[in-house]
């Protein structure tokens, strides 16, 4: 039928324009091509005018363009077992190290639970902690059952600090349960491209058949570095945190690459037995910006690793 109604419709357009008057459309046509005629001269006149610069001479056009980064030297030798750097713009891999090799990944994937809460509603939800939340190993802030925050007030703490029990809180708000934010996480992982991955928790404790790898990280980093308020937390050295009750607390950024890298700008540690020393940092110079995901490091090395995979990216 509706074959038919566009057939019938077109038939009567045409009808209609062959019912149009002709002289009428004869001069429409006149006016129409002197119109014309009148634009084209003005145009001719324009291009020809002293205005206009000689035929001979270049005109340059300067676009705005972010440079990407193109390391200058050879990488790095590091000690990770696993690592990435891309750059945060493009997202070209400068460098990677069994990248797509799965392991533990500690409290950088709490980097996938900041993304979640930023996602989920506004950061002046309230959010009010239960005893479930207070139950997990340190790290915490030790939250207070029934204690009142913002999801702005813990997400700064989560970032900045690294806190299990803020992380459980988070998740437990945003989805109704730790196993129904773990479901949330894993959705949202496929979505970025993140196709070597399964997460159990918000916080990133250890538990069997959770992992990941440095290319899903570095993935996961790239989309959280879009994000200015969760970039602003992740530069963040140290502030005060403060309880309902008045009490405040200094909370540290576990990130030491914020002191020893001048243009260091984020992003998060992470520290298990089962994955060794772990840190995703970004930075930028020059116009230029990159990150750099290390997993499976040591104590001593973690810092070195990363710093020298950062300054050779940019530098």
């Amino acid at each position: 039928m509706n074959s038919i109604q566009d057939h019938s419709s077109r038939r009567e357009k045409i009808t209609l324009m062959l019912e149009y008057p002709l002289s009428r459309r004869h001069h429409d046509a006149m006016v129409i091509a002197r119109t014309f005629a009148a634009f084209f001269i003005l145009g001719l006149y324009s291009a020809c005018s002293s205005a206009a610069p000689p035929a001979d001479q270049a005109v340059l056009v300067t676009p705005q363009v972010v440079r990407p980064a193109l390391p200058k030297t050879g990488a790095p030798s590091i000690t990770a077992k696993s690592a990435m750097v891309i750059d945060a713009v493009t997202g070209r891999i400068l460098f990677q190290k069994n990248a797509y090799s799965e392991r533990a990944v500690a409290s950088t994937q709490k980097l996938l639970t900041g993304l979640i809460v930023m996602r989920s509603g506004p950061l002046a939800d309230e959010v009010i902690v239960e005893r479930s939340d207070t139950l997990v190993e340190p790290s915490k802030l030790y939250l207070k059952e029934g204690e009142r925050y913002t999801r702005q007030d813990l997400l700064k703490a989560l970032i900045v600090k690294s806190g299990n029990d803020v992380a459980m809180a988070l998740g437990r708000d945003v989805a109704g349960s730790k196993e129904l934010f773990a479901t949330l996480m894993n959705q949202t992982a496929r979505s970025l491209g993140m196709t070597q991955s399964n997460f159990l928790n918000p916080h990133g404790l250890t538990e069997p058949n959770q992992y990941s790898t440095a290319c899903d990280m570095a993935i996961l980093a790239r989309a959280v570095y879009r994000i200015p308020f969760l970039r602003e937390c992740m530069r963040i050295r140290s502030y005060n945190f403060t309880y309902p009750d008045g009490r405040t607390r200094l909370l540290k950024n576990t990130n030491r690459l914020l002191k020893n890298v001048p243009y260091c700008d984020g992003m998060k540690t992470g520290t298990t037995n089962a994955s060794g020393r772990c840190l995703i940092c970004s930075g930028q110079l020059n116009g230029r910006a990159a990150i750099a995901v290390v997993l499976g490091s040591t104590s001593p090395q973690v810092w070195n690793d990363s710093e020298k995979l950062l300054r050779w990216s940019l530098e």
